[in-house]
């Protein structure tokens, strides 16, 4: 089992291969950094299981998200296909898409290399599902925009 001293001392040579210097818990364990001004990536030490969850903040839906959105989340996560093994969830305030991935601590620190390496297709992840939700929201838009105006021929005259 892995301690958060373990984490810690992860954190640093994570620190040292990326040259990031904000690499660095708080006391629950927990490290965020702002990635390319596009997304939070978030390091969470889960103490009880020696696994360190990473969650990323994907994209913002409005409260009236079309259930293709949904649909195309519940879809890409089944088995993992689209997920690359990690899932999708929705933050219940702010209504925003987080990509939750587990990584076991002994593995991550045995090769920093490969866990940023990880992480950075992890983020390639996000791009895609990001814009996927952009198109689904798009094309909920316009569909709506045609729906208003067939429903009202007079709002030409």
């Amino acid at each position: 089992m892995k301690t958060k001293e373990d984490f810690d001392a992860f954190l640093a040579e994570l620190r040292k291969e990326t040259g990031i210097s904000s690499l660095v818990a708080d006391k629950s364990g927990l490290v965020s950094i702002r990635v390319d001004e596009t997304y939070n990536l978030n390091l969470q030490f889960v103490e009880a299981t020696g696994k360190v969850l990473c969650f990323v903040e994907v994209a913002e839906l409005p409260v009236d998200a079309p259930a293709a959105v949904y649909r195309h989340l519940l879809e890409g996560g089944l088995f993992g296909k689209e997920t690359a093994g990690g899932y999708f969830a929705l933050e219940p305030i702010s209504d925003t898409v987080v990509y939750n991935y587990f990584f076991d601590l002994e593995q991550a620190a045995a090769d920093p290399e490969d866990f940023i390496a990880t992480i950075e297709k992890m983020l390639q992840l996000c791009d895609l599902w990001a814009e996927r939700i952009k198109n689904d929201l798009a094309a909920d838009s316009a569909s709506a925009s045609l729906v208003d105006k067939s429903a009202n021929p007079m709002m030409f005259a």
